[in-house]
């Protein structure tokens, strides 16, 4: 008897912190659960063109005017593209990555535009990662400004949180440049870093205790929490939120033709990849570091930041750094560069979303994925080629 009073005892215990954690943490738990249930593989497609019916978000509301790019009779796009030793077909390369979305631009001029599975021109669809290129790009602003001094500046300088650790002294740029040194593992420690931050831990108290593992620019390790961090020491230097800022002082200056939205995390925005933008729009971004900062004769970004964002001359930013298979791309302030004769540049992200932009060429590709099997051995070199056909062929 003794024994099941206090079982009874105990399950209402349980039943009273369950009930007190659900009054406290039960919304964020369903956003967990939507969340979950959204990256499954099937509804990759659905989840990654309506994340902000999904998530919690911001807007990023377009100015009066809008950009518009010209349009052409519909090209055909090259048959195939070679690989290594292989000829891939890229009609069946384009279904077999689930490509959402593509669109070919060369001059300002559409030469191909084509949805998948459910999009059109007015889809808005979720960077991932790729939005880590819009912050360096906000970071860029930022320092050409004068609210951030200098990208050589101490991160400790603009955080709070990282003062008297062993972060403090880390500069802006090793982040820019995924050359932190943190002590963070991206496949381990992530998901443990994205549930306690939507509990309401704050992130910079969340990265300050990982501590240091080794100097600033020792190696570059792809870290989305650097990301973070450059969202952060944006806010604090503008006295502005991530959406505010890229409102203000880049979208309405682009000209979009779409609104577009930051999602949430406890609050703030998702530096490391929560954007959500329309096909064309990925592209008006492009054509500003095409044009080398300058949109429609207003220098939006300082040239000279455009020239030190592709920089990677540093032997821990060049195509395989550290005989890492992770780097066997280029990689800048923030963007993607693979070996080549022709400057090209990239943002990516997981699942298969990607920027490409061939400045000898004068074009630009977005290209937008739900592929689950985007870690496949070699993914993101054959898109490369896939890339160079494409811009070869118009």
């Amino acid at each position: 008897m003794k024994n099941v009073k206090r079982f009874c005892v105990a399950i209402a215990m349980i039943t009273v912190t369950a009930a007190g954690f659900w009054f406290f943490f039960g919304e964020k738990i369903k956003i967990l659960y939507k969340s979950l249930n959204s990256f499954k593989d099937d509804n990759l497609a659905y989840t990654f063109q309506h994340t902000k019916e999904i998530q919690p978000v911001k807007k990023i509301q377009k100015g009066e005017h809008t950009f518009e790019f010209l349009k052409e009779d519909q090209i055909s796009l090259p048959e195939e593209f070679s690989f290594q030793d292989g000829v891939y077909p890229v009609q069946d390369f384009l279904m077999d990555t689930r490509t959402t979305a593509l669109l070919v631009i060369k001059d300002d001029v559409i030469k191909y535009e084509k949805y998948y599975m459910g999009g059109d021109e007015d889809t808005l669809f979720s960077s991932n990662s790729m939005g880590k290129s819009f912050v360096s790009a906000l970071m860029g602003i930022a320092v050409a400004q004068g609210d951030v001094k200098s990208v050589d500046d101490p991160i400790g300088n603009y955080i709070p949180e990282f003062v008297g650790t062993e972060l403090e002294t880390i500069p802006i740029k090793a982040c820019l440049r995924m050359a932190s040194g943190i002590n963070f593992d991206e496949d381990k420690d992530m998901s443990r870093f994205s549930m306690r931050t939507l509990m309401g831990s704050s992130a910079m108290k969340v990265i300050a205790k990982y501590g240091v593992q080794e100097e600033p620019y020792t190696y570059r390790r792809y870290l989305s929490i650097n990301t973070e961090i450059l969202g952060e020491v944006i806010t604090n230097a503008t006295g502005k939120s991530l959406s505010e800022y890229m409102e203000e002082k880049l979208w309405k200056k682009l000209d979009a033709g779409h609104d577009a939205y930051w999602t949430l995390s406890n609050g703030k925005e998702l530096a490391m990849g929560g954007l959500s933008v329309s096909l064309r729009d990925y592209a008006r971004f492009a054509r500003l570091y095409l044009n080398k900062g300058n949109y429609n004769g207003e220098q939006i970004l300082p040239e000279t930041w455009i020239r030190d964002t592709m920089d990677i001359s540093a032997e821990y930013s060049k195509p395989g750094a550290n005989f890492d298979a992770y780097n066997a791309i280029g990689y800048g302030y923030q963007w993607w560069l693979p070996e080549g004769e022709e400057g090209e540049f990239m943002a990516i992200g997981v699942y298969g979303q990607w920027i490409y932009v061939n400045p000898v060429e004068k074009v630009i590709i977005v290209k937008t994925s739900a592929d689950p099997n985007f870690m496949a051995k070699n993914y993101e070199l054959k898109h490369v080629e896939l890339f160079r056909a494409l811009a070869k062929g118009v």
